[in-house]
């Protein structure tokens, strides 16, 4: 039964890791678009 209950621990620990890491890429990913379109619509504005 531990070894069963350590492989299991193992992959939720890896899973866990492995979505923390995707997560803080995609949040970085979109935080960095939102910035570059509203500076752009800053831009726009500012020549109006």
């Amino acid at each position: 039964m531990s070894e069963q209950l350590r492989i299991i621990l193992i992959i939720i620990v890896s899973v866990s890791i492995f979505g923390l890491l995707l997560f803080v890429f995609v949040k970085n990913y979109i935080k960095n678009k939102i910035l570059y379109y509203l500076e752009e619509k800053n831009k726009k504005s500012k020549e109006d």
